[in-house]
């Protein structure tokens, strides 16, 4: 066994979603650590602006499973709830069966905000001295637009048009401009994030207003061409974005819908565009493969390239606030009421 850094039992602090734009930060007591697993001391983690707003807003399906592929995201959507999915901390302890080598190593986890928590070394991703722990931060939502791209299959010379340039988004964006794109186009409300989607490699990053949309229009149907975008993304969480996706989609293109929506209900025009122009849409989620994929793809091979693709992207950039995690309530807040300011949050421990 490594050499103790923290005498038990210890207190640790975690973080509970209690209702409706409610957290609080509770106290607990870890147990003695089990033999086959290491101690992690969180140093940051970061919080998701999609899904984890979601159940911040209390919008999500109660009688949902809140993750059946992570043993540390159980049962459903029912309040209180530890919930949230990038933590990179320090392994502080070993188990006794566990290599001694391991304590003082910089790992990420996909584990809930919380100061100490145990875990099995095979859950957790040790990090390359390469990489910043911030940046490893960004290693799902990274995962996230990778399956985004690939199952939107991007082929050389297309244009495509990405909505919604959160941190899913301004990632998806950063991907698809490693391909030989003709075109990426993107839509996003808040000035803040079409100035980073420039970063990330758009070509042109507009506003969602009818003034904007409008441009973007006559951009994408020339009289003289083959018009429309081939490959779309709806990776804002605006339901109403998707419909207006079916009228930049040009004939046998497809849109990747990449939000989870959780209660708020979908309304689509398919009486128009959409029938006649055999526009497919595609339902894309991170914690399982494409079909498509089976034969040559793994999800570690995908987590995989994902690490690799963290040193390819600005993600400093992405980095607009940190909060010191007795504060986190400040910092749901603020992402909750003022979106326009934000792109990644953070909580320091």
């Amino acid at each position: 066994m490594g050499k103790r850094l923290l005498e038990y039992p210890i207190s640790r602090h975690s973080l509970y979603f209690t209702g409706e734009r409610s957290v609080t930060i509770r106290e607990e007591t870890l147990p003695d650590l089990p033999p086959d697993q290491v101690l992690v001391t969180s140093i940051y983690s970061a919080i998701s602006a999609g899904t984890e707003m979601l159940v911040y807003r209390q919008k999500v399906p109660a009688d949902m499973d809140v993750d059946s592929q992570l043993a540390v995201l159980p049962g459903q959507f029912k309040y209180p709830l530890k919930y949230g999915y990038a933590v990179v901390g320090k392994i502080t302890e070993t188990g006794s069966e566990i290599n001694p080598d391991l304590q003082g190593k910089l790992v990420h986890a996909f584990h809930p905000h919380e100061s100490h928590f145990h875990a099995d070394p095979d859950d957790l991703l040790l990090l390359p001295e390469s990489l910043e722990p911030e940046e490893a931060l960004f290693l799902p939502n990274t995962e996230t637009a990778l399956n985004l791209v690939m199952d939107g299959a991007p082929i050389a010379g297309e244009t495509v048009v990405v909505t919604g340039q959160g941190i899913v988004g301004l990632l998806t964006t950063g991907v698809l401009e490693q391909f030989p794109m003709l075109k990426i186009y993107t839509l996003d409300h808040f000035q803040l994030r079409r100035n980073a989607s420039l970063q990330f490699g758009a070509t042109q990053s507009f506003d969602t207003d009818s003034n904007s949309m409008d441009t973007l229009r006559e951009l994408l149907f020339p009289e003289d061409e083959i018009s429309g975008a081939d490959l779309l993304y709806e990776v804002s969480g605006n339901p109403k974005a998707l419909d207006s996706l079916l009228e930049l989609a040009g004939f046998g293109s497809r849109i990747v819908v990449g939000s989870w929506y959780g209660t708020k209900a979908v309304s689509l025009d398919l009486g128009g565009r959409f029938h006649r122009n055999r526009v497919k849409i595609i339902s894309s989620q991170v914690s399982t493969l494409g079909t498509q994929f089976a034969d040559r793809w793994t999800k570690q091979r995908r987590l995989n390239l994902a690490m690799r693709q963290l040193k390819q992207l600005p993600l400093q950039s992405c980095i607009t606030h940190r909060f010191a995690f007795e504060n986190a309530a400040d910092a749901y807040q603020l992402i909750d009421q003022h979106p326009e300011k934000t792109i990644q949050v953070i909580l320091t421990y």
